[in-house]
């Protein structure tokens, strides 16, 4: 079987990229937070498909829910309501904070992005955008405009004209010496919109930047962006697309923070596995849009949307919020363990099952190269691990998004593997 998928890769775009390349296990299988290959190895998976399998591989209460409706009604275009996406719409509403309460249904978390920068220039009449440095948002065309990082936006240009990029969070090249608080960084958007901007619909950022390398943001951070927000009339999107269901030990990583976004773009673990995502709006907002102005032919169809209502019954009804927070502390409480034990081991952070950690080169404390982290692959799956090594802007960062129903055992194994690795590494 592996054999064949290497004579055969001829057969994909070039953009089509391996975990490890051509030695990639095929997957056939998957129950829980374990994933199969072709030739019955098993491997505890860290990365969750870029956190999408937040219930679980095959889960289920998914499956019977995509089983049923497939037998029912297996597609219907926005053009009819189907009981399903009434049914998600209802209930994303009771499960988002605050008053957002109106959603689009999409296919994916660049899709629900475009939807939302289109709805605030609508509800606004304004047309730049603010985006973060090092943010990610996606790669279709307004979604790529917005990324802040130069290795996902060169050969594509040129972008949207109207988006300006503000020092994020992250930043440590401040003119005029470093921030030391969460408010400090934020008081860089202000001078932005003050001196670079005007006619600005709307802020887009991260609550945690995902694939920067799974940072969190500071405390007191977005209070002071939205009390700026607010000031200038700008509306707030927060793109909770990594971080949403959970992920972070709350339903939203927003929840981690004092703010209230006036949009928020969702997808990944929404469908429990099946495309779906979904922009959400406060009324005031999403009243803005008319019929036609945003459509997607397979937004909201009731396959996904009932995926979508059954992965929200999964997490709710087996508590993977809590668990989340738990699990995630017990992770990161191990995770140092081993940091105490490794040089190589930079940092570790995060909050939940938002886990990062950097690796450096002991001798020169450079960030470990790409190369060395796509070798750390290689030496989790020989482990039974699938660990998400070679990620962040810096290419050093593993990037820890296991399955929220993965078990303590699971993890006590998972960091026996990568103690392993990094004595070898």
């Amino acid at each position: 079987m592996l054999e064949q998928d290497t004579q055969e890769q001829g057969q994909f775009l070039p953009a089509v990229s391996r975990f490890v390349g051509d030695d990639t296990p095929t997957l056939v299988d998957g129950e829980g937070a374990v994933a199969e290959d072709a030739q019955g190895n098993e491997y505890i998976d860290l990365f969750a498909h870029h956190a999408t399998l937040s219930v679980g591989y095959s889960h289920p209460e998914v499956v019977d829910a995509v089983t049923k409706q497939v037998g029912s009604l297996n597609f219907s275009a926005y053009d009819f309501p189907t009981e399903p996406s009434r049914e998600l719409s209802r209930r994303l509403a009771e499960f988002t904070p605050g008053d957002l309460e109106r959603s689009y249904f999409v296919n994916s978390g660049s899709e629900s992005v475009e939807v939302a920068l289109s709805l605030a220039r609508k509800a606004t009449g304004n047309h730049e955008f603010l985006s973060l440095s090092e943010a990610f948002h996606g790669r279709t065309f307004g979604a790529r405009s917005l990324v802040g990082w130069k290795g996902y936006r060169e050969d594509f240009g040129p972008f949207l004209p109207s988006v300006t990029h503000v020092p994020a969070y992250n930043c440590d090249k401040f003119p005029g010496g470093d921030p030391e608080t969460g408010e400090e960084y934020a008081d860089m958007l202000e001078y932005v919109i003050e001196y670079h901007t005007s006619d600005v619909a709307a802020l887009i950022a991260e609550p945690m930047l995902g694939t920067a390398g799974t940072i969190p943001a500071p405390e007191g951070y977005f209070k002071r962006v939205q009390e700026i927000c607010d000031e200038h009339d700008i509306l707030l999107i927060l793109d909770e697309v990594y971080t949403g269901f959970g992920r972070t030990g709350e339903r939203f990583g927003l929840e981690h923070y004092d703010v209230d976004p006036d949009i928020i773009t969702t997808a990944k673990a929404l469908g429990g596995g099946v495309p779906i995502g979904a922009t959400v709006a406060k009324p005031e907002v999403a009243d803005a849009f008319e019929s036609m102005d945003y459509f997607s032919t397979f937004g909201g169809n009731p396959l996904a949307a009932a995926a979508a209502l059954a992965s929200l019954e999964v997490i709710e009804s087996q508590g993977l919020v809590k668990a989340s927070r738990r699990k995630g502390d017990y992770f990161i409480e191990r995770l140092e363990e081993l940091e105490a034990e490794h040089d190589v081991i930079d940092e570790v952070r995060g909050k939940g099952l938002f886990i990062g950690m950097d690796l450096v080169d002991p001798e020169t404390g450079e960030p470990l190269s790409k190369e060395a982290g796509v070798d750390l692959r290689q030496e989790g799956l020989d482990r039974g691990i699938i660990l998400p090594a070679a990620q962040g802007w810096n290419g050093n960062t593993v990037r820890i998004n296991p399955p929220l129903v993965i078990s303590e055992e699971q993890i006590d194994e998972s960091v026996e593997a990568i103690d392993d690795c990094l004595r070898t590494l």
